[in-house]
């Protein structure tokens, strides 16, 4: 039996797949799996966490989640919208994640859960950020000695760990038996922090080509007429400004998620199509329907290319930012080539989507990886 340390809890269509994708890995696997939930109550955890609020990740994070908050509380028009979104997601976890769901309360619990797993697996989506690093959950801390200690390309959404958390980075890394990141500096971190050699992995959603992934969300046209697929996490109104002009210049329709991480005055009247009752598979079927994707969304970049659409990538950070988490995106084009698909709001966007993948070669070089993941996994659990 094996458990997992995942984060999709929160309404974010990438989290949900790449969940979705790692339990279908681990069954292709022949694992039985149950992912493992940590409540985070009592005295200890509050006490173990307080040095986190000197991390700048863990500030800007709270400072997003605040001013998220308020700018919602002046605006409980969309309120209802939000709940409707919220309501798809709920169900969505029903019918594919709670039968797996394990649930602790406190570290003794999970401490204990542990013991009676073969191995336990740490996986993607950023769960090694400095601004989590006392909660001795996704590092495996709590897990016994004698347990396997397995991470799956995991990543630590930064470029580099602050000085003062190094000790307790290096500490976690050389109890984890398998080590693998999602990204490259992800590998450098660990070799300066540990000397260990590890393997970049990619995201867990690229263990499955375009054809299998038909198979795991099936396909289904959800618009008619051709259209643009805007999916922004930012709120970088030039972004949007380019994306009306490059829609304008091709006669074509938006579809817009609007407020999916934050309240952005702009995006009352950005986009001409703008559904809210879009679960993580209708998600999906939009991206695929679209015959040009715009994004600043690391998955929103990963399901692009799986899907083999015509699209380009902003930055959601600035790249001087300490809470910057471009580094998943600098791996995943970087290694596969797709470094011009990276855009700012002044780039010639027509230029850029009128120019054709050659999708051969990117799918040669996402096999390698994908060939990589699946050998690492057979490996690690035995």
């Amino acid at each position: 039996m094996i458990g997992l340390c995942l984060k999709y809890e929160q309404i974010n269509y990438g989290s949900k797949l790449q969940a979705l994708a790692t339990l279908r890995v681990m069954e292709e696997l022949g694992q039985e799996c149950k992912v493992i939930h940590y409540g985070k109550a009592g005295l200890w955890f509050k006490v173990k966490s307080l040095p986190r609020i000197f991390n700048a990740t863990f500030r800007q994070d709270k400072l997003e989640d605040w001013s998220r908050s308020h700018a919602y509380k002046k605006h409980p028009e969309v309120a209802p919208l939000l709940a409707l979104r919220r309501k798809l997601f709920k169900e969505y976890d029903a019918k594919y994640f709670d039968q797996y769901e394990i649930f602790g309360a406190y570290y003794s619990d999970i401490q204990k859960m542990a013991s009676k797993f073969d191995a336990v697996v740490t996986c993607s989506d950023q769960l090694w950020s400095p601004a989590g690093l006392g909660t001795n959950f996704y590092n495996l801390m709590f897990v016994p000695d004698e347990v396997m200690k397995i991470s799956f390309a995991s990543s630590f959404g930064v470029s580099q760990i602050p000085w003062y958390q190094k000790r307790a980075t290096a500490k976690y890394l050389q109890r984890i038996n398998y080590v693998s990141c999602r990204e490259n500096r992800g590998v450098e971190i660990v070799k300066e922090l540990t000397g260990r050699d590890v393997p970049v992995l990619m995201d867990p959603v690229f263990a499955f080509d375009k054809e299998q992934w038909g198979k795991l969300v099936p396909e289904e046209k959800v618009y008619n007429e051709p259209y643009i697929f805007c999916y922004f996490l930012g709120s970088n109104i030039a972004y949007r400004e380019a994306v009306k002009k490059f829609a304008k210049e091709k006669e074509m329709k938006i579809v817009f998620l609007k407020f999916l991480d934050q309240y952005v005055e702009y995006d009352e009247n950005f986009g001409d199509i703008t559904p809210f009752d879009v679960d993580p598979n209708k998600f999906l079927n939009i991206l695929r329907g679209a015959e040009y994707v715009f994004t600043d969304s690391f998955h929103g970049c990963a399901f692009s290319i799986l899907m083999e659409k015509q699209f380009v990538i902003f930055n959601r950070y600035a790249a001087t930012s300490g809470a910057s988490k471009n580094s998943r995106i600098d791996t995943v084009c970087g290694n596969l080539g797709l470094n011009s698909r990276r855009v700012t709001a002044n780039s010639d966007l027509v230029a850029v989507m009128d120019k054709e993948i050659d999708w051969k070669i990117v799918e040669e070089k996402t096999l390698v990886y994908r060939d990589r993941m699946w050998e690492y996994l057979r490996q690690a659990l035995g």
